[in-house]
């Protein structure tokens, strides 16, 4: 354990008597005791004071399409430089990440690099890239170097996004107005018992972060959900999740909606049919969303943006590559319509 004076003093947390702290970041609201970790495992209290482990614990740092994080209406054809720490708060069975998510309860160590926020942010400016984008991790729970690193990258006329899994707590939400740009959350699904069997955590978490975001704040907001077959593909939990986007949130929120492929120890379910995606598309649009998109799924119209007034192609995609960019001044040339989103 390194002395206290080589570590980075956690934000948003309190003392809670007794020698505990509780920590405020993330709704697992974790009340830890003096020598004990957080739920994530890369926070812990030493002597009555919370730190962050995973401060300079880089573990992956490049310049990335910002299409791939998935953000399409966010600069989009422009590069986001981005960064990791291991560690995670939930512990999703299926995770796509999890060699450096899952490292810490894997392995016990907390791996990477000592990267400086002034190195991340000159790396990004060197790479041509727009943004910096906090990924791969849950970036809720190495928040410190993102608000260090974020508020750099704004002077540097970056801008910063996050993807995440919406488990922050409205103050988390609230820390990162003012440097945070755009986010997309995962909506793993809209299951209080899919949540709890395969995430390990709660559904409601999440839908009051995404309503947050998208009602209370000027943070661009985009969701994901990763459709996995049996177990959050039904016609009447689609429907759910998709009116609750357009009452919630609005139906101008884009919505992702990513094919399966086995992962981890989720080896045994089958990767997701076309005709699931395709059908769960449908009842996006039925529903009132403006744009919604199939995700790992090489070569589909659908990856790329339509005006949803008179149904022109905006936006031709291919893969996380942009072929050609119509909108004129974010607005639609065949009829005018406004698109949602930020420099398009």
């Amino acid at each position: 354990m390194a002395p206290k004076d080589d570590l980075k003093e956690a934000v948003l947390w309190e003392p809670a008597g007794g020698g505990k702290v509780q920590c405020r970041l993330c709704s697992f609201r974790c009340l830890i005791a003096d020598g004990k970790l957080g739920h994530c495992s890369v926070r812990k209290n030493v002597g009555g004071t919370l730190y962050s482990l995973n401060y300079d614990k880089v573990c992956a740092a490049n310049p990335d399409p910002i299409e791939k994080k998935p953000l399409f209406h966010f600069q989009p054809g422009s590069r986001s430089f981005s960064v990791a720490t291991p560690g995670c708060n939930f512990r999703c069975d299926f995770c796509q990440n999890w060699q450096i998510s899952q490292a810490v309860l894997e392995n016990g160590r907390i791996d990477g690099q000592a990267i400086t926020p002034e190195q991340i942010v000159a790396a990004a400016v060197r790479s041509g890239c727009q943004s910096i984008a906090y990924t791969y991790t849950e970036p809720t729970i190495f928040m410190e170097l993102c608000y260090d690193t974020g508020r750099l990258a704004k002077q540097k006329g970056l801008s910063n996004v996050f993807v995440s899994n919406g488990y922050m707590t409205r103050e988390a939400v609230d820390f990162a107005v003012g440097w945070l740009d755009a986010i997309n959350v995962d909506l793993k699904a809209f299951s209080e018992d899919y949540y709890r069997r395969l995430v390990h955590a709660r559904l409601q978490p999440v839908l009051d972060t995404i309503s947050y975001i998208a009602t209370q704040t000027d943070i661009w907001i985009e969701v994901t959900t990763l459709l996995i077959p049996g177990e959050n593909d039904s016609e009447d939990e689609l429907k759910q999740l998709a009116d609750f986007l357009v009452t919630k949130a609005g139906p101008h929120v884009p919505w992702h909606i990513s094919r399966f492929h086995p992962q981890y120890k989720y080896m045994d379910a089958r990767t997701t049919p076309r005709e699931s995606l395709e059908r769960a598309e449908q009842i996006g649009r039925e529903a009132g969303l403006h744009y919604v998109y199939l995700g790992n799924v090489p070569g589909s119209k659908s990856e790329s943006t339509f005006c949803h007034q008179c149904g022109r192609k905006l936006i031709e995609r291919v893969g996380y590559r942009i072929a050609a960019n119509h909108v004129t001044d974010s607005k639609c040339p065949g009829c005018g319509t406004a698109v949602a989103g930020v420099q398009l």
